[in-house]
């Protein structure tokens, strides 16, 4: 039987006459990656902060790590770590210093802060910057620092609330590979993001959220299978071309549409074998292709397609 590590069943959260979340319910098995997808004011930020004690909920009920988020408020913030949208890290304190304050803060002993701090600065690459001020660490630097602070209580869950916003790629991908390790390791996470390929790479499952209501979920697959096919994509040499090669996939039994704005035609693929068929037609009809290739759907165009689709 699955273990579910975050239960949510028909959440709603208000404020005044304001509904942030709307009737959410969502599960997370232990030891995995749920991606929480949305614009911003979609209600993300609002579950997490219901989730994790800091707001309460207005209707339904929540359990995290097995203990109701209302009736069990103490026993839910001892399992988790919370990671916001911007670096919680004391600048005049050294790395050492933050982990070692924090560690005191939850009952550790001195040497046992101590060494709790020892071992994520080492976990999270920033045993060379230990004793430098956290001001002087570079935006990457402060939010490893701040997820390190998140896991000094051993959390069983941790909520990362858009935690890559504003670094660079590199300093993404390194972040990434922290939550991959830490899954691994059997913690489980929600995640919110705005990036798709965040949630691609990362998330077993993914859940949207538009307006505080839940618009889809499923396996990053999943989604894009509700999108539609795989499609032939063609980019011509030659742009004098492109109405002859419209004119030559079709014929070949394609149902080729030009961007215009891209310069490129595409044509859904109902099977692998459709590439083929592009080639040829375009070749007998002597059109020159600068490029060609059959594409999958992506998560951007799950997240536009489900913006596009017109309200219920």
């Amino acid at each position: 039987m699955t273990e579910y590590m975050i239960e949510v069943d028909e959440v709603s959260k208000t404020f005044g006459e304001v509904t942030a979340v709307d009737g959410v319910s969502l599960y997370v098995p232990r030891g995995t990656v749920t991606g929480l997808l949305g614009h911003n004011g979609a209600g993300k930020t609002t579950l997490v902060n219901v989730l994790s004690t800091v707001l309460p909920v207005t209707s339904g009920s929540a359990k995290v790590a097995g203990f109701d988020v209302t009736a069990q408020a103490a026993e839910v913030r001892r399992r988790i770590g919370l990671t916001g949208q911007f670096a919680a890290v004391d600048e005049l304190l050294t790395g050492h210093e933050n982990l070692v304050l924090i560690a005191r803060l939850l009952g550790a002993s001195g040497k046992e802060a101590r060494q709790r701090a020892d071992e994520l600065l080492e976990i999270f690459d920033l045993t060379d910057a230990a004793h430098r001020k956290a001001k002087t660490y570079s935006g990457g630097m402060k939010r490893r620092l701040d997820l390190a602070s998140s896991l000094i209580g051993h959390p069983q869950v941790i909520f990362l609330d858009e935690p890559t916003t504003g670094l660079d790629p590199i300093a993404r991908t390194g972040l990434w590979e922290v939550v991959e390790n830490l899954v691994a390791d059997g913690t489980t996470v929600l995640l919110t993001t705005q990036y798709l390929d965040e949630a691609d790479r990362l998330a077993d499952s993914i859940t949207v959220l538009s307006e505080g209501s839940v618009v889809a979920s499923g396996t990053a697959a999943e989604l894009k299978a509700q999108v539609g096919s795989r499609t032939v994509a063609v980019k011509v040499a030659d742009r004098g071309d492109t109405r002859l090669a419209l004119l030559a996939l079709t014929e070949a039994g394609l149902h080729p549409v030009h961007d215009e704005e891209r310069h490129t035609i595409s044509a859904p693929a109902t099977a692998s074998t459709d590439l083929a068929v592009a080639v040829r037609a375009l070749d007998a009809a002597h059109i020159e292709v600068a490029e060609l290739a059959l594409t999958e759907p992506t998560l951007d165009d799950v997240y536009l397609n489900l913006n596009a689709a017109p309200a219920a």
